[in-house]
């Protein structure tokens, strides 16, 4: 850059010094404290090429040195940060606020015409208050719709990161932690957001973060109104407990009149109900998504008919019924009942039969029936004589056979109904499971 007195290359008259730089808060850094270096004159302008008056500063820990790009006349012809060239007031590209307020602004792109062009906005600015922005900028319209929704406030400190390592990406940084530079996986180079131009960012031109903010905000929901034209209640939720009635009357009458306001205080909502649907839809085109009361984001939503809000048990006694559905296949069928006999077996036992009658209990002080009287005792004391075993009463003691009856002596049979003994009762086979005879099983006799 050519800076001798002889030279014609520069207006100097023009050249730019200025004594602190227009920054965004993201620029600047959450440090309170910050050492803000400042050189005269030390480079020009990446816009109009003019010489300005460069600062550089760290906006934190662990971040890299920032630096003024554009000079101070260009930042506010646009109204940008020296910076990152982001709106002041939105936080978004050139090109995503120029197309919410319906601004074209030509600016000039050759070097005479600019050079003319800023000495005209120099002026200008120097007529102004300063508090207002100069150019197309400062006679647009009121903020729109696409700009309450995209408006990024809220610092992003994470802008300020150091660049990748390029030595670390080829597997050749010798420096560890002390790098100052970060050590990450690089972003795709097919990234449309990788290639990025400080001109176009300015102009507001092919810019690729103003087009991804574009087509985010194509894709946002938005508030369709019913088909129903008798409809004119609007649903407004997440009130708190500090907005009432009063609060909602003052923002919504600007947009007609209002017939009713309900408040449900347990619910959080309320449900606004104006005289004429037109009414209705201004005030749901301009709050939805954008109502802010009292410092809480409302929720706008169409109200719905009575018929639409009846419970199931409602529809169920209308004329409505509920569709037929057709069975998944494959499933098994239902099992047929067991018989009435085996109603009550749960443990799939043989028919008892009936009930034997038990002999009578003798009284307190006899011996039972079939036993005789013990005499008294003599002299000689032993044990009582054994019973033969024909004569126990039960079945014998396992492991111990029923010995033959004595010649001349009847056997003794069982009551009616109840099976002999030794004789296992055939089970009633509801499952594959239960057949003795499956896979090949076989039972002999003994």
């Amino acid at each position: 850059m050519a800076t001798s007195k002889g030279a014609n290359t520069y207006n100097r008259q023009n050249w730019e010094e200025s004594e602190f730089p227009i920054l965004c808060q993201t620029c600047l850094g959450d440090n309170p404290y910050i050492r803000m270096m400042k050189e005269k004159y030390g480079k020009e302008c990446k816009i109009c090429a003019r010489p300005f008056t460069v600062f550089r500063w760290c906006p934190g820990a662990r971040m890299r040195f920032k630096k003024t790009e554009v000079c101070q006349t260009c930042s506010k012809l646009k109204n940008v940060c020296q910076t990152c060239l982001l709106d002041l007031e939105y936080g978004l590209p050139v090109q995503v606020r120029d197309e919410a307020l319906k601004i074209h602004d030509n600016m000039p792109k050759s070097d005479v015409n600019k050079e003319y062009y800023t000495q005209n906005m120099d002026r200008e600015i120097a007529n102004s208050d300063g508090n207002n922005p100069v150019g197309a900028l400062g006679k647009s319209a009121a903020p729109s719709d696409m700009l309450l929704k995209l408006a990024r406030t809220t610092p992003y400190y994470k802008r300020n990161r150091p660049h990748i390592c390029s030595f670390w990406v080829k597997g050749e940084c010798k420096r560890g932690e002390e790098c100052p530079y970060r050590h990450e996986k690089p972003t795709d180079p097919d990234d449309p957001l990788a290639d990025q131009n400080i001109k176009d960012r300015y102009y507001g031109t092919e810019d690729p973060v103003a087009d991804k903010l574009l087509s985010r905000y194509s894709t946002m929901p938005k508030l369709e109104a019913p088909e129903d034209k008798t409809i004119s209640t609007l649903y407004v939720g997440n009130l708190g407990d500090k907005i009432g009635e009063k609060e909602l009357r003052d923002h919504f009458y600007q947009f007609g009149e209002i017939r009713s306001v309900n408040v449900v205080s347990k619910q959080q909502c309320a449900f606004i109900q104006f005289t004429t649907r037109q009414t209705a839809e201004l005030a749901a085109e301009k709050s939805f998504n954008k109502l802010i009361v009292a410092g809480r984001r409302l929720n706008i939503k169409w109200g719905r008919p009575q018929a639409q809000q009846q419970t199931p048990a409602h529809k169920a006694e209308g004329d409505e019924k509920e569709p037929q559905l057709e069975p998944v296949p494959g499933l098994p069928g239902a099992l047929p009942e067991p018989p009435k006999e085996l109603a009550n077996n749960f443990f799939n036992l043989g028919n008892p039969g009936p009930q034997v009658s038990m002999p009578p209990i003798p009284p307190s002080g006899m011996p039972p029936r079939g036993l005789l009287p013990r005499g008294p005792p003599g002299p000689f004391r032993g044990p009582p004589p054994m019973m033969p075993i024909g004569f126990l009463r039960g079945p014998p003691p396992p492991g111990m056979r029923m010995p033959p009856p004595p010649p001349g002596m009847v056997p003794l049979r069982p009551p009616p109904g109840v099976p002999p003994r030794g004789s296992a009762p055939v089970p009633v086979v509801h499952y594959p499971s239960q057949d003795p005879a499956r896979m090949g099983a076989i039972t002999t006799g003994t």
